[in-house]
């Protein structure tokens, strides 16, 4: 495991690398006038003006098809929002997708970084990759058979991709190593853990109770991978605070 974040080297970053020129820096701030006059409240108005004129992040298409009218149709009856529902799914469809993705660059990262004992396989890697794949053409099949449309960018969806942007970065910054990625993919399982079982609530709530069935068996596989980035993060996190000790002359 190489370019390790907690080895000391030539980090500047902080004031006191430089004590004259902070001084320095701190008195001048101190001197300095506001750029505009006021407060905060400026920009929370124009943030308001902007919240009132806009219409949302978008809403959810019709269904596709008669039948995706009709089950649409007997979901209202029963006082379900199935909008609510598809939304969700498009949500999920989505962020199984990127998962996909976050997977394919922390293999990459394995290949340049090496794994440590305790830290993942290629093979635990590449299972987990399918495993999101294989989630993702379940959420796809599940919208067709609900009648909508896949493809469609649903508000959830695009609310999600903003949310979860910096992950997909982490991962593929070449400054980053295995370890370090591990915190993204840790963030992610936490998301999709936490979705899978919003997901199964609302399938049970509108009486698809054999979709529910399946997101159940998705969301014990996802519970899997979560265990498994955890004990990594922490095998490696703890391997690397061991290595320092001993590079210190510190006793283990």
């Amino acid at each position: 495991m190489e370019r390790k974040a907690s080895e000391m080297g030539m980090n500047r970053t902080g004031i006191k690398t430089s004590p004259v020129h902070s001084k320095k820096a701190i008195e001048g701030a101190e001197k300095a006038q506001p750029s505009s006059p006021g407060d905060a409240s400026g920009i929370w108005k124009v943030r308001e003006e902007f919240a009132r004129e806009q219409a949302g992040l978008g809403s959810v298409p019709p269904p596709a098809s008669l039948k995706g009218m009709a089950k649409t149709a007997v979901d209202m009856l029963k006082g379900g929002r199935s909008t609510v529902f598809m939304d969700k799914l498009g949500q999920r469809a989505g962020f199984e997708r990127t998962g996909v993705r976050i997977y394919e660059a922390a293999l990459s990262k394995l290949d340049v970084f090496g794994t440590w004992e305790g830290g993942p396989s290629r093979e635990q890697l590449e299972k987990i990759r399918l495993d999101e794949l294989s989630h993702f053409a379940l959420v796809k099949r599940s919208i067709e058979k609900l009648g909508g449309d896949p493809t469609a960018l649903t508000p959830a969806a695009d609310l999600q991709a903003n949310l979860s942007e910096g992950v997909p970065k982490v991962l593929v910054d070449p400054r980053v190593n295995l370890l370090q990625s591990l915190e993204g993919l840790l963030t992610a399982e936490l998301v999709d853990n936490a979705s899978w079982e919003l997901l199964i609530q609302l399938a049970r709530e509108l009486g698809h109770n054999d979709l529910a069935d399946d997101f159940q068996r998705a969301l014990d596989v996802e519970q899997e991978h979560l265990a498994l980035v955890r004990n990594w993060l922490a095998a490696g996190t703890r391997l690397e605070a061991r290595v320092g000790e001993e590079a210190a002359g510190a006793p283990v």
